[in-house]
């Protein structure tokens, strides 16, 4: 997990992304004292989030507007760059890069820089689409691989259907790929932001799915800057710089949309005073399409068979579904996924290990050291993650099973975590595994909570902070530990134990792609399979905005790295791939047909038990919404008459 961030200054912003007043900042603006947060602001954000290494890299717009492979402006503009008594706005580019490196024998420190100039600001990880063999980084590879990439400007503008880039086939032919296909050819969570020096194109995004949080700040009138960074800092900065407008942190962000954008840039006269030299840096940002036809069907997210009844009027003639097995199907590809998530994880470099080098010798250090935890409730999502994960990780580690509680043992997570780590000592008694209970307080949360709402931002209900602040405490790995007896006689006891893991496996997306939530049941009680099916399709169309990006930014902040093997671009084509029936079943009750192919996954893994356990959100089986709606609320009842759920959050601000 890495912290990543942009910031433009003295650009005037164009396009898909324009500035929210659609007037170019004037260089008095850019003179002044903004209302966004500076960089050093941004910087300690991100520090939570990569504390292996941080760095800043500015370039100046009068270091490359006069360099070959920009567009063509006046040269009295070209020379007015090199004159510090010029009228014309000091335009900046500013990277910012924290690292938390999971990968690579030898550390790195962000930006990466190439001998070219090019700079590439990475935060994810690759699992297909490039070569990453064991001991390199993938950050590395990826610059490596977009360094590579034709460096003619047009690949800047989106390509109409069928058009060709002739640079590519007459000019430039020992280039055979451009940034958008690299992009697009990855599989695994990503957000980057990479500047081509020879054509003076920035480049930035998410993958399709979005896994990994990129917040977007459009220049307006109070802050004129274009800025992207992982996480919003705590500082309520417009408040504090007396700003006065509802929730005014939570409007100043939002979620950029998931996908491939570029920003064009060129200078121009202003226009707006006598003097010819007042230059205006201007920026045209365009969105790309994925240029691989995978992602383009995992984005549309539909699939062919919906409905059983048509299905059995009118089979197709070249499927004989009647006879495929679902399960190992999927079995297979979550095996994967879990599998490219649990290996090769470079250990915190203290520890001079990694999961592929721990001998026998160094045993004894492992009891407590783990690369891998699993967010774990005891129910069946999570079951099914430590259950491959114990198929993977090193015999020699343990696996640290973190749950979070706001009613200490009374909570229905706790009470089904206990039984969960029951189930998986019988399934691998060989295996250390040590549950990590987590026991939290909701008025001592307080502390934290301005904190907290920065994390969760742009996301404002209720809800939000409840699920941000339980995850937030459980990716902490701070409770309290079982210590397993060394004699039949003696007791087991609980020991304080905060877990080392740097990478968590997080059950998200099994829920939205196997209808396991109760609206699912609401829409087919009312329309049946193609309503099932699209309420589904919505979930999948929006998790980047309602779930993904809070998730990621409230786990990353305790330096881990949340890894979602539901979410796997091949786990998800191959659901994709089944007839919805045999994914959920509505028509049996809960605990059977919900999430049907899931519970059978379970059986087929001999987790009997977790596999008829009902779904229960984290808010609830934590009993931190309960908590919560009894505080702001005064009761449950009058929570659920305001809809507690939904509903925005009434103070913003630290009590």
């Amino acid at each position: 997990m890495c912290g990543i961030a942009l910031i433009l200054s003295g650009f005037h912003i164009e396009g898909c992304l324009a500035s929210s007043t659609g007037e170019p900042p004037t260089c008095e603006q850019q003179d002044t004292a903004i209302g966004g947060p500076c960089i050093k602001e941004i910087c300690d954000a991100l520090i939570h989030r990569g504390p292996d290494s941080l760095g800043t890299v500015r370039i100046h717009a009068k270091q490359f507007l006069s360099q070959k492979g920009m567009v063509e402006v006046d040269k009295g503009i070209n020379d007015s760059m090199h004159n510090t008594s010029s009228n014309g706005c000091d335009a900046t580019m500013d990277f910012v890069g924290a690292s938390l490196q999971l990968r690579g024998t030898y550390p790195i420190s962000q930006p990466l820089q190439d001998s070219s100039g090019n700079l590439l600001i990475f935060n994810g990880e690759v699992f297909g689409g490039l070569e990453i063999r064991v001991g390199k980084n993938d950050a590395e590879v990826l610059m490596n691989s977009l360094r590579d990439c034709c460096p003619c400007p047009c690949h800047a503008f989106p390509k109409t259907c069928g058009e060709v880039c002739h640079c590519i086939l007459d000019l430039l032919s020992d280039y055979h790929k451009t940034v958008p296909d690299v992009l697009s050819s990855l599989r695994g969570p990503w957000a980057l932001i990479y500047w081509q020096v020879a054509s003076q194109v920035l480049w930035f995004g998410r993958d399709a799915i979005g896994r990994r949080s990129l917040l977007l700040h459009r220049p307006s009138l109070f802050d004129p800057r274009f800025l992207l960074t992982s996480v919003a800092p705590t500082k309520n900065f417009l408040t504090a710089k007396g700003v006065h407008t509802e929730d005014p942190d939570f409007q100043y962000w939002e979620e950029l949309p998931c996908g491939i954008y570029s920003i064009m840039l060129q200078a121009a006269a202003t226009g707006r005073t006598k003097d010819p030299v007042e230059i205006l840096v201007k920026g045209r940002v365009y969105f790309h399409e994925w240029e691989d036809p995978f992602l383009k069907n995992l984005v549309a997210w539909d699939r062919s068979f919906i409905n059983p009844g048509k299905f059995i009027q009118h089979p197709p003639h070249d499927l004989n579904l009647g006879h495929m097995d679902p399960v190992p199907t999927i079995l297979g590809k979550l095996r994967q996924a879990v599998k490219n998530r649990t290996t090769d994880i470079r250990m915190d470099s203290k520890l001079h290990a990694s999961t592929n080098d721990l001998s026998h010798e160094s045993a004894v250090e492992s009891d407590l050291v783990t690369p891998v935890a699993v967010l774990f409730s005891g129910g069946l999502d999570s079951m099914i993650l430590a259950a491959l994960a114990d198929e993977y990780i090193d015999p020699n580690y343990g696996i640290d099973l973190l749950n979070v509680s706001f009613e200490g043992a009374s909570a229905p997570d706790r009470i089904s975590a206990i039984s969960g780590l029951i189930e998986l000592q019988q399934l691998s008694p060989s295996r250390k595994w040590r549950l990590v209970e987590v026991d939290a307080d909701l008025t001592a949360m307080e502390r934290h909570r301005s904190h907290l709402l920065s994390l969760i931002c742009p996301s404002s209900t209720y809800m939000d902070l409840n699920i941000g602040t339980a995850l937030w405490l459980a990716a902490k790995g701070e409770g309290w530990a079982q210590e397993t007896p060394e004699g039949p006689n003696l007791e087991h006891k609980k020991v304080a134990f905060k877990s080392s893991a740097r990478v968590l496996l997080v059950g998200a997306g099994a829920d939205e792609q196997c209808g396991g939530y109760s609206r699912h049941r609401t829409k087919f009680r009312l329309g049946g399979w193609e309503a099932l099916h699209e309420e589904m399709r919505i979930d999948m169309h929006r998790i980047w905005k309602r779930n993904l990006g809070r998730d990621d930014r409230c786990m990353a902040d305790s330096g881990k790295e949340a890894r979602f093997p539901f979410l796997d671009e091949d786990v998800v084509a191959a659901l994709l791939g089944l007839p919805l029936w045999e994914i959920v079943d509505l028509q049996q009750p809960i605990g059977f047909g919900d999430k049907k192919i899931l519970r059978q996954v379970a059986i087929s893994l001999g987790l009997t038990g977790a596999a008829s356990l009902p779904k229960r959100a984290i808010q609830f089986g934590s009993r931190i919404a309960r908590e919560s709606n009894k505080r702001e609320f005064g009761s449950n009842r009058s929570a659920n008459q305001a809809s507690a759920g939904s509903a925005q959050l009434r103070e913003l601000t630290p009590r």
